[in-house]
């Protein structure tokens, strides 16, 4: 009897909200492991101490949201070069020795999302328009540039966010004030509502998108409502649209396949599970 049975957690505050526990859950019985996913509440002042206090108690692992991806960026020992450039962690892994290594796969997901829904979508082919400039939009700004898109066109609501990524990042970023944020859009490829905007319960997305062009690639990180008002009317200008929820799934794969040894299929059987 000294097998030991990986357990990997997603800690937030709040928490019960997350779909990753569903996620996780779908394929520990997919692939018959002997494993387990919970959620964790986690104030903020007991992040440093339920993290180093995790891998003494059986924990393989853990996926951190907010409010602590940044925090647990400062906590970990170890850190990835995209976790320190976006600057926030969402995947934690606890090695043999204690130590804690931290990573971000937000981007990962964002770009795999785009690959498996728009088989088509080609990065260099024409600029990218992205709506905000919070820590999601940081994600997908690094992911882009990887991708090679030559120009990101970025509009926030809060100017000064946007020229702070602009300064970080370079010159293949330009930043357009939110009242002309509808012109960003001319000859973009790729079009990006990293905001809250048109989420279930939250404001509308009212920048005009009458600039979209046909056969763009339109992407919501929002999945509540699945297809929001701001895809409806990119589906509507002849758009390919991918919804948010794949990014979620996405982004859960790394995680998985280092916690317990098995990488997973992102799948419609998948996303029944999780919409369910």
């Amino acid at each position: 009897m000294t097998d030991t049975i990986p357990v990997a957690a997603v800690l937030g505050h709040p928490i019960a909200h997350s779909r990753s526990p569903r996620v996780h859950g779908h394929w520990l019985a997919r692939y018959g492991i002997a494993g387990h996913y919970v959620p964790l509440d986690v104030a903020p002042d007991n992040l440093g101490a339920v993290l180093a206090q995790m891998p003494s108690m059986g924990f393989v692992g853990c996926n951190v949201t907010l409010p602590h991806k940044e925090a647990a960026l400062q906590i970990a020992h170890h850190v990835t070069d995209r976790a320190a450039l976006i600057g926030a962690a969402n995947t934690v892994t606890f090695r043999a020795d204690g130590t804690i290594h931290a990573d971000n796969t937000d981007g990962v997901g964002f770009i795999e999302n785009l690959r498996q829904n728009a088989p088509d979508w080609r990065p260099r082919s024409g600029p990218a328009a992205v709506y905000g400039a919070g820590g999601a939009a940081r994600a997908v700004v690094v992911a882009l540039l990887d991708a090679g898109v030559p120009q990101i066109r970025i509009a926030n609501r809060s100017r000064g966010r946007a020229e702070g990524l602009r300064q970080e990042f370079g010159s293949r970023l330009e930043v357009v004030d939110w009242s002309q944020a509808g012109n960003i859009l001319d000859d973009a490829e790729t079009v990006v509502n990293t905001t809250s905007l048109g989420m279930q319960g939250k404001p509308a997305f009212r920048v005009p998108l009458d600039g979209l062009r046909r056969g763009a690639t339109v992407t919501d990180i929002v999945y509540t409502p699945l297809e929001t008002p701001f895809l409806a009317t990119a589906r509507e200008a002849g758009c390919t649209c991918v919804d948010g929820l794949g990014m979620l799934l996405h982004q859960a794969v790394p995680g998985f396949e280092r916690w317990f040894g098995q990488r997973p299929e992102v799948d419609d059987e998948l996303r029944a599970v999780v919409l369910a």
